[in-house]
């Protein structure tokens, strides 16, 4: 006998309620999570805006306004973006976002706020690590390639656009490999060129793909243009990475490693000093790193991450493969030979310098690593006719910050007689910390 139509339903439904729980409503949202929405929902922990106390030039001419003197510079607040290269609170922007800063902040999207300070900075490739102490490990951004990226492809930037926190953009890749020249008074080359909207503020924030993957780092616009926005591109930044924390161990853990190594995924020797520590430990060109100190290495960053922990003395376990065989050795940290930089300074400029102390440094409102304080000048020597004051603070010479009386040693050890330096200095006029910077003095 055939069963009515409405019984079985009646039947079906008692049933489904007796055995287990309806099924649960569709998530109204997914329907619109389109792939840009899953990129910021990815990456959104990743991302930082960055406020900086900074200095900018203030021209000056004399009481009859007829002859330009030296520039100097005031305080002023300034903005940018950054995105996390590392768990343990390392954190990458522009150079020029972070330049001339005396106070740096970054702030995470859930809020949460660190003081920062600039691990390393390249003025001429404008790209910057800094270095905050985390509350809990952070999430990096995966990095991608940028040698095959495509016109037209789509990218998303974020970043902290005219203090719009966290905003998002999306466009094309409008082209590549351009090139700006006098931005900053340095040409940059081989940019990626977007349609993105990208703003004063948003230097530094990351340029992603559709896969939510690191392509390049924002960085410049074309004044007076529209639709116009230029990336640094990733491979760039990892090919840089290696050497910028080299140097940072270098100035700040004060001991070189003597090998330099590269890999995203699987790093490897690829440059070793002859007679270094490395060298010494029987460590190849060649070899693959697959452990230090029993934990495994993904990448050549975590490496040399993991030695800025470390202090001169202290013996570093490594595992390497070699032709297919594991090898064990193992790696003691020697400290780098420190030149007298308040001799040299003496030497070869006449400036009688000392390392900057509490108190000074609460003056000029910075850390002591911020470089070193003139205590006198020579008369009639190459800093005196520079005009260089006591009581100013010596923060770089060149491109290269100046963090104690050591890196400046470093700095001056090969100055030959009669070479230009240009020096940045701080002074503090009635009350006000300014800036003068491209003070030309030449080695004695």
């Amino acid at each position: 006998m055939q069963v009515p139509k409405l019984v079985c339903w009646i039947a079906v439904t008692a049933a489904a309620a007796c055995c287990g729980p309806a099924l649960a409503d569709p998530d109204p949202q997914e329907p619109r999570r389109t792939p840009i929405v899953k990129v910021v929902e990815q990456v959104r922990d990743s991302i930082v805006n960055i406020s900086a106390t900074g200095l900018v030039n203030v021209e000056r001419r004399d009481f009859f306004d007829l002859f330009l003197m030296p520039p100097i510079q005031r305080k002023v607040s300034s903005i940018g973006s950054g995105f996390v290269l590392h768990e343990a609170g390392y954190i990458v922007t522009n150079a020029h976002v972070v330049d001339r800063s005396i106070d740096l902040r970054v702030t995470f999207a859930n809020g949460d706020a660190y003081k920062a300070e600039v691990l390393v900075s390249d003025r001429h490739h404008d790209l910057a690590i800094l270095q905050i102490r985390p509350k809990r490990p952070l999430k990096p951004i995966p990095m991608g390639n940028s040698d095959d990226l495509m016109p037209g492809e789509t990218v998303i930037a974020i970043g902290n656009p005219l203090t719009y926190a966290n905003t998002v953009t999306s466009g094309i890749i409008s082209a590549l490999h351009r090139r700006i020249e006098h931005f900053s008074e340095v040409v940059y080359d081989d940019l990626i060129q977007t349609d993105a909207a990208i703003n004063p503020g948003s230097s530094g924030g990351p340029l992603l793909n559709i896969l939510g993957e690191l392509i390049g780092i924002n960085t410049a616009i074309r004044a007076g243009a529209e639709n116009i926005g230029f990336a640094i591109p990733v491979d760039r930044l990892r090919a840089l990475l290696p050497a910028m924390l080299d140097s940072a161990i270098a100035d700040e853990r004060h001991f070189r490693l003597g090998l330099r190594v590269e890999g995203a995924e699987r790093p490897r020797v690829v440059e070793l000093l002859a007679g270094s520590a490395a060298d010494q430990a029987e460590i190849r060109v060649g070899d693959e790193l697959v452990r230090v100190d029993g934990r495994s290495v993904g990448r050549d960053v975590d490496f040399y991450i993991s030695m800025l922990g470390r202090s001169v003395g202290d013996q570093v376990a490594m595992e390497l493969r070699r032709g297919g065989k594991m090898r064990e050795v193992t790696l003691t940290l020697t400290e780098i030979p420190k030149p007298d930089g308040l001799a040299l300074a003496r030497a070869k400029f006449g400036l009688l310098v000392e390392k900057l102390t509490p108190q000074a440094a609460r003056l000029f409102g910075v850390r002591t690593n911020a470089g070193v304080l003139v205590v006198d000048v020579e008369r009639r020597s190459p800093a005196d006719r520079a005009r260089c004051r006591p009581g100013d603070l010596l923060v770089r010479i060149g491109e290269y910050r100046i963090s104690q009386p050591d890196v400046l040693g470093a700095l001056l050890e090969d100055v030959e007689p009669d070479t230009p330096a240009d020096l940045t200095l701080w002074r503090i006029i009635r009350g006000e910390v300014y800036e003068i910077s491209g003070v030309r003095v030449f080695a004695r």
